[in-house]
């Protein structure tokens, strides 16, 4: 009997043993999968990626307010960048060798680069997609004098007006796969609330144009010019009934319906470039480079409602994906000023050097760069 006792208490520990190592093994095959697919998120607060033209891009830990890393992009000037979906791949525009720098989050490594054209400039990403403006003739500067042409300026340096392409890339594939011809010096890059077109500011030329995005076609064009020039910045409000475009030279935002048709302009302070919505859609954001302030309008009434001192050549911001604060990258200052987004105050700034020039999150928000999901 102490035999048979024996035995059946050294048949259940077998059993015990044998489904502990069954469950060992199955958490060792599934660990390494996760951790491939993982993006790089740093906490829970996500991550901010600012390119800088003088160097790559910053990674900042949201939670800390702290950079944590920086990427080599494998090549010069860094400008206009975009995350994917997924936040696997990050997609930098890279002036001086015409291309974009495809980035796999997870290792910071450049997976692919991919010719664009000359100048690159703005990348927005829709699904599998990014698409690329660039500048082949860009002259830029400040605003002329009466009886003067426009002077030209450090950070644009091509010749002739060129009309310019908005590069295409299929990102599954590695690879452009088509080009849109928009206006000369095309500058920012907007889809409309559908999807179905692609919404593009030209300086050169001073028009917005509206493109069919799956074949190209033209659709419309809207002059900018008695209204102001150098149209920079252009965003869709949340519910898609409204279109901001900045006019640099004019000192006004450029106010359009659905349909692209010209409603009002709204004065601004000098030389306004970037500009985005906050998540609800009840505010306006402004990045006023030569007044140095970011300018804040209620979006129905398009009334000021505050103006916050910033720094020196600051073009591009994004909200945190929390809509808490507000990152403002100031390429002249090498600092990336912390906005919170309800009192609207400056309440820290991360050092960020080589002239900062843009910013995206992951997860993805509101910003001048980008548009929360």
């Amino acid at each position: 009997m102490l035999n048979s006792s024996f035995a059946r208490r050294t048949r259940m520990s077998l059993l015990l043993l044998a489904l502990i190592a069954s469950v060992a093994a199955c958490n060792k095959q599934e660990e390494p999968a996760a951790e491939a697919a993982a993006p790089a998120t740093e906490a829970a607060g996500g991550v901010a990626y600012v390119s800088t033209q003088d160097a790559g891009v910053n990674v900042i830990d949201l939670v800390t307010m702290q950079v944590t890393k920086q990427l080599d992009v494998k090549a010069q000037g860094p400008r206009g960048l975009a995350v994917t979906d997924d936040g696997k791949q990050l997609v930098v525009a890279t002036r001086e060798n015409g291309s974009v720098s495809v980035i796999d989050t997870a290792t910071g490594e450049v997976v692919k680069q991919i010719e664009v054209g000359k100048n690159p400039e703005f990348v927005r990403v829709s699904g599998n997609f990014a698409f690329v403006s660039s500048e082949p003739s860009a002259k830029g500067g400040p605003p002329p004098k009466p009886g003067e042409k426009p002077a030209e300026d450090d950070d644009d340096d091509d010749e002739e007006k060129i009309p310019a392409k908005i590069a295409v890339i299929d990102l599954t594939k590695g690879e452009k796969i088509r080009e849109i011809t928009g206006g000369p010096e095309t500058e920012g890059v907007e889809f409309s609330a559908d999807g179905k077109q692609l919404v593009i500011t030209n300086e050169a030329d001073n028009t917005v144009t509206v493109h069919n995005i799956e074949t190209g076609e033209l659709l419309k064009t809207v002059s900018t010019h008695e209204y102001g020039d150098r149209p920079r910045g252009i965003k869709v409000s949340p519910d898609g009934n409204t279109y901001l475009a900045t006019l640099e030279f004019g000192n006004k935002i450029m106010v359009m319906d659905k349909d692209f048709n010209v409603v009002r302009t709204v004065d601004t302070a000098e030389t306004p470039y970037g500009i985005a919505y906050d998540s609800k859609g009840e505010r306006i954001f402004v990045a006023t480079n030569k007044a140095k302030l970011l300018q804040v309008f209620d979006a129905k009434s398009f009334e000021k409602l505050k103006e916050v001192p910033t720094a020196n050549r600051c073009w591009h911001f994004s909200f945190t994906p929390d809509n808490k604060n507000i990152l403002l990258a100031c390429g002249k200052s090498d600092a990336v000023l912390v906005i919170d987004a309800d009192k609207l105050e400056v309440t820290s700034q991360v050092e960020v050097k080589n002239m900062p020039w843009g910013v995206v999150t992951f997860p993805k928000a509101m910003g001048s760069l980008e548009r929360a999901k």
